[in-house]
């Protein structure tokens, strides 16, 4: 979640939706809508010198189904339940190719 994105999708209120730091408020039921069509997670990781934290949340069909989860590998937990198989070695974390970028800005194009 880029600064421009949250400033973007924030209904303005101060509320911090689920106990996620990077969550615009008010983008939580807006996920939840969007997973009408489908599930919808949402994860956050924060790291630095190898000591961070995960968040994780999922909704279906316009409901919250896990989370929010803040212990025990919440993003990997989040990609099992959407079917995600851990690769050799990895786990669904890098299944996926989270673990290729450092920093949010990594991901996007130039």
């Amino acid at each position: 979640m880029t600064d421009p994105l949250f400033d973007a999708v924030t209904d303005g209120t101060a509320e911090r939706p689920l106990g996620f730091w990077k969550l615009p408020p008010g983008f939580d039921r807006e996920l939840a809508s969007w997973s009408s069509a489908g599930p919808v997670g949402y994860v956050e990781a924060e790291y630095f010198g190898g000591v961070g934290s995960q968040r994780a949340v999922l909704w279906d069909a316009g409901e919250l189904v896990l989370g929010p989860l803040f212990e025990g590998s919440p993003i990997s937990q989040l990609l099992r339940r959407l079917g995600v198989e851990p690769v050799g070695d990895s786990d669904e974390f890098d299944a996926v190719g989270l673990g290729r970028h450092r920093e949010t800005e990594d991901w996007l194009p130039a």
